[in-house]
């Protein structure tokens, strides 16, 4: 996040990984922009800092009261903030995936292109674990998710027009905030061919955390767990797959 209190120390970690790949999550709703209120006015509130409320931002997306050179200004005063602390970015993505509607992905694939990014998230849900043993939270996400893959068809589209590289799709959307290594499993072994991301969030149920205002806090300290264990590498060559980042999708 261009924007996030951790950027500083970010940046100065990342030369020491030089490996890792690192996208732009491009924040448009619950965060402050980089360019001031006043050049982005349909985007921002009168306290100068983006919708709180994914819902409030949606609404206003679809009612076309969000102005698409004002999320593309945005969009590349985030990108080139990375850029110039010297980040090689492989890839974008956004904040609570706003990106999956296409009166944000349009303006946010042109500033990529504009950028030289060259490769983005695909935000919608792959194939799923069987619901029998997930819990109603679980059951609502799976349906909410469900709801916006008929966006899905016309994102790829757009992002085959500006000639960006995406994946076929993710997992572990639905499941976020609930992953286990006994739900993952099955959910590994089913995947079709194709490229598929894994959404997590692994972290550290820290005092830092806890004031960030988010819902994922002890799921943190188990999605590192699970990333960290032995039997996922076991699981993943079981099942003949290979881990790869969007700095390699995005020269193939």
């Amino acid at each position: 996040m261009a924007t996030g209190s951790a950027f500083a120390e970010a940046a100065d970690l990342i030369p020491q990984l030089p490996g890792m790949s690192v996208g732009c999550h491009v924040v448009l709703v619950d965060g402050a922009p980089i360019l001031p209120a006043r050049q982005i006015p349909s985007l921002t509130k009168s306290e100068g800092r983006f919708e709180s409320k994914l819902s409030s931002f949606v609404r206003q997306a679809l009612l076309g009261r969000l102005r698409a050179d004002e999320i593309e200004a945005e969009a590349t005063a985030q990108i080139r903030k990375l850029q110039a602390a010297g980040i090689r970015l492989s890839h974008f993505d956004t904040h609570k995936h706003t990106h999956m509607f296409p009166q944000i992905a349009r303006p946010l694939l042109r500033a990529a292109r504009a950028c030289g990014v060259q490769a983005v998230r695909n935000p919608f849900e792959g194939p799923k674990l069987s619901l029998l043993s997930w819990n109603r939270q679980l059951w609502i996400r799976q349906f909410q998710t469900a709801l916006l893959s008929s966006l899905a068809a016309g994102f790829r589209r757009s992002v085959a027009e500006h000639g960006v590289a995406t994946t076929d799709g993710t997992i572990g959307i639905a499941a976020t905030g609930s992953m286990t290594m006994r739900s993952l499993q099955p959910l590994i072994e089913s995947l079709p061919q194709g490229t598929w991301e894994w959404v997590c969030h692994p972290g550290y149920n820290d005092a830092d955390l806890k004031n960030a205002g988010t819902r994922l806090l002890d799921s943190r300290e188990v999605e590192l767990e699970i990333l960290t264990a032995p039997d996922l590498r076991e699981t993943l060559e079981r099942a003949g797959i290979e881990l790869i980042t969007f700095r390699d999708l995005a020269v193939q």
